[in-house]
């Protein structure tokens, strides 16, 4: 990654590569333990003994930042190092900020202090509770029920294909409290995963991560739970989700370079008609191509966390660049890095074949490819 350097700053490499040794020895041999589509909490935890959790997560509330809020950089490095490794752990981190992010931007202290102490030490698994079965991209189309009970509410409907469910201590719930209201009558909500009446069931999925169904049956939430302001909800969905596009591209990053090592080695080992196969023009320029795409779109994904973290005003269509092209390239590198391996790259248990079902989903969840693009379109006329 050398040729980022200039632009990233000189200790970039040096960070990847110190989070990617730490992958390699500490986290992949406790993902290899986990069971498929299920959390595992062993490697929560080890995410938050070896600090990587904490980098989240300010030191008051039992992170190892100085003060601020997350930083987009760190947040999308540290997504880069371990997909390159370990997408298990990436995930996992990923998914961790993803729920509890809401609570730590808008939550009340009470929750706060309660939720997001275990969270950074990785002793409590968070959740972000937005897509529902007719309301996936289209957020504002949310029909989960919230209505008054008492000085509290209560919770009817159900969320579907939401990572870490129904395994969650904690779920940063979006739900209707104004009918009809579209984006401006939705609420956000910290709703403990032992609640009465809330109850779930997993979903197998094409990658192996953890997936489930909620299902809400009057779940009874306390004013305190609230996150933000009332029918201001659909403003914390967005502002978390600012943050975190950027770092899907940056997991998308992390397995295009993961590929592309795993391509370039073996187009270096492997003879046909006598000579290797990166001395055949056809895949040489492959992977030239591969290696432009992934240096391509690391650079897209740090200038769009620069841009949040430097507060700029374009931050949402950056953001979106990013997602869309990191994502996008990723899914070609990878298809790349199977053809140039061929039939053992389809070998169930080959490192390809497993970024083959991990690459996929990225261009659908947080905003479509599709809906990337009309965020972008969208921007260019502000």
């Amino acid at each position: 990654m050398s040729g980022a350097d200039g632009l990233l700053g000189g200790s970039h490499a040096a960070r990847i590569a110190e989070l990617r040794a730490l992958a390699r020895s500490e986290l992949v041999p406790v993902a290899e333990q986990g069971a498929p589509h299920a959390v595992n909490r062993d490697l929560v935890r080890a995410l938050g003994e070896h600090g990587l959790l904490q980098r989240l997560f300010p030191a008051q509330l039992g992170g190892s930042r100085d003060g601020g809020d997350v930083s987009a950089f760190e947040l999308c490095l540290l997504r880069e190092a371990l997909a390159c490794e370990c997408a298990e752990a990436e995930t996992a981190l990923a998914l961790q900020g993803l729920g509890a992010y809401p609570l730590l931007q808008s939550g009340r202290e009470p929750a706060v202090g309660r939720w997001i102490p275990p969270i950074a030490r990785g002793t409590a698994v968070a959740a972000f509770a937005l897509t529902e079965p007719d309301a996936g991209t289209d957020a504002a189309a949310l029909a989960l029920r919230a209505e008054p009970d008492g000085d509290g509410w209560r919770l009817s409907g159900e969320k579907t294909w939401i990572s870490n469910a129904p395994e969650a201590d904690v779920y940063a719930v979006f739900a209707r409290t104004t009918p009809g209201a579209g984006a401006r009558g939705v609420t956000a909500f910290a709703v403990p995963g032992d609640a009465e009446g809330l109850t779930g069931s997993a979903l197998q999925m094409l990658a192996d991560h953890p997936l489930g169904r909620l299902a809400f049956d009057a779940v009874r939430v306390q004013p305190d739970d609230v996150l933000g302001e009332v029918d201001a909800g659909f403003g914390v969905a967005m502002a978390t989700l600012d943050l975190f596009r950027p770092s899907v591209g940056a997991f998308a990053v992390g397995m295009a370079q993961a590929a592309l090592e795993l391509a370039t080695a073996h187009a270096q080992r492997r003879e046909a008609f006598g000579r290797p196969l990166r001395a055949h023009q056809a895949v040489a320029h492959q992977l030239a191509d591969m290696a432009t795409r992934t240096q391509a779109a690391r650079l897209l994904v740090y200038d769009a966390a620069a841009c949040y973290d430097g507060g700029a005003p374009q931050v949402r269509k950056e953001a979106a660049m990013a997602k869309l092209f990191a994502t996008e390239a990723a899914q070609l590198v990878v298809d790349a890095a199977v053809q140039i391996h061929g039939a053992q790259g389809l070998e169930r248990g080959h490192r390809l074949e497993h970024l083959y079902r991990d690459v996929r989903a990225p261009r659908i969840y947080e905003g479509t490819s599709e809906i990337q693009r009309t965020i972008i379109a969208r921007e260019l006329y502000r």
